[in-house]
């Protein structure tokens, strides 16, 4: 594979007997970054704005115990699937640098174009909800100062897609983030500290919380389905071939050990605003944490400032395998800085960020069509695809068990798919009766 400044050229990769895969080469860089560079982007992935609210998301539903133990065993297992896909990253010889690609080289081309489909719908909405997230963040700010309600949130969403834009425009690929991930580690810590702060100080104040699972027992199986579902949402960003095509040689051990960073130091700042706001409030805790917390207006300003400055950072992350989809489809090389680059950037991303934005404002509940999303393609990437892949790859060498434990996770995690995908319907059947287009959420 070739690094920035190559054609869109194709190579035909072999993966049986019936099936040959175009597999283009990328006009982006690959094998430029240090382990711990791609730590901080997988690290970035997990601490963005979305844990403020897993207290309301995640806790509530699951109450002390399953919530915990849920978060807990989360991790381990994502830790496990993250870790067969990136030992899969140079099987048969060559680097596979798309999770496509990969799919392709083992399964063929039906598997190539599946594959291709789920994680660009998955990763779609995955960036419309970072455009509501930072809308409803400036929102959050104009709200602690303004009570007119003149601006309402479709006006911010489309203020937040516009400065997406910019941004996706002045940063060409994913390993040119560079400092912009020191910064968004600075703004994480920020907006975690303060909630983690106002929290509990507002849970000292509190002498009695009620922790009990509300709701009807049929309402709880489905609110408790998917809170289960969205564990596998948390520390999953279904492009990790994609971020491991930046890392440098050798490929896997420094992908392991940017997967230990994740999943150990990396936890922590998400894992403690989460347990810690779920302590303060309870059952009554906000699905957006900072809508909860009290304290002075220019501390919780900085902190939604800081969630809409860090999600802007954070789409581009996971719009990136997009961006270099069209830029190695349209052959984009030379100079960043070049006009005709500029000038295909501001129309291509632009593009793709105002209809993403459109329909974030259209639907600012998107957060229901987001778990049905999930539930068909973050599942199946991570667990399902990732399980199968290994065993399909490393077959002649497993024993067993081992090829038992796989198939046990294919058939768990596809149930698991099954059941989040049918409560999410749920909730969008619910919900839809409850909003309306472009509603000031």
């Amino acid at each position: 594979m070739s690094s920035t400044g190559d054609k869109n050229r194709t190579s035909e990769v072999n993966v049986g007997e019936h099936f040959d895969v175009e597999v283009p080469d990328t006009a982006h860089q690959i094998s430029s970054d240090s382990w711990f560079q791609v730590a901080f982007v997988l690290t970035t992935g997990i601490n963005n704005a979305y844990v403020l609210g897993y207290s309301g998301t995640v806790m509530v539903p699951l109450g002390w115990v399953g919530g915990v133990v849920g978060l807990v065993l989360a991790t381990a297992i994502s830790l496990y699937a993250n870790a067969l896909v990136a030992k899969l990253h140079e099987f048969g010889g060559k680097r596979h640098i798309r999770y496509r690609d990969l799919a392709g080289f083992i399964y063929g081309r039906k598997a190539y174009c599946l594959t291709w489909g789920l994680q660009y719908v998955n990763l779609f909405m995955i960036n419309c909800g970072f455009i509501i997230l930072a809308g409803s963040a400036l929102k959050a700010v104009y709200v602690l100062f303004r009570d007119d309600h003149a601006m309402k949130l479709p006006h911010f969403i489309a203020i937040a897609g516009l400065v997406c834009a910019v941004f996706a425009i002045g940063v060409p690929h994913l390993s040119a983030l560079g400092m912009w991930l020191v910064v968004s580690t600075i703004l994480s810590l920020i907006f975690i500290i303060v909630a983690i702060v106002l929290a509990f100080k507002d849970g000292v104040k509190t002498h009695s919380r009620d922790y009990e699972i509300q709701g009807s027992p049929l309402s709880k199986l489905f609110t408790i389905t998917a809170a289960a579902a969205n564990l596998t949402f948390v520390f999953n960003t279904g492009m990790l071939p994609e971020i491991q095509a930046t890392v440098r040689q050798p490929v896997e051990k420094n992908m392991m050990k940017a997967l230990y960073f994740q999943f150990t130091i990396g936890v922590l700042p998400m894992l403690a605003v989460t347990f810690i706001g779920y302590w303060a409030y309870g059952s009554s805790t906000s699905t957006y944490l900072l809508n909860s917390v009290t304290g002075p207006l220019w501390v919780k300003a900085l902190a939604n400032i800081s969630a809409f400055l860090q999600s802007v950072i954070c789409l581009h992350i996971f719009a990136s395998p997009t961006y270099e989809y069209m830029d190695t489809k349209f052959g984009v090389t030379g100079s960043t800085l070049a006009v005709k680059n500029l000038t295909f950037r501001i129309m291509a991303r632009g593009g793709y960020l105002a209809v993403s934005t459109l329909l974030s404002a259209l639907l600012p509940f998107l957060g229901d069509f987001m778990s049905f999303t999930g539930a068909v393609s973050t599942i199946p990437l991570t667990f399902i695809l990732a399980n199968h892949m290994y065993y399909k790859a490393k077959n002649n060498k497993l024993n067993p068990m081992q090829k038992l434990w796989h198939w046990l996770n294919v058939v768990f995690f596809s149930l698991m798919a099954v059941a989040a995908a049918i409560a999410a319907l749920r909730l969008i059947s619910v919900d839809s009766k409850n909003f309306h287009v472009f509603a000031d959420l």
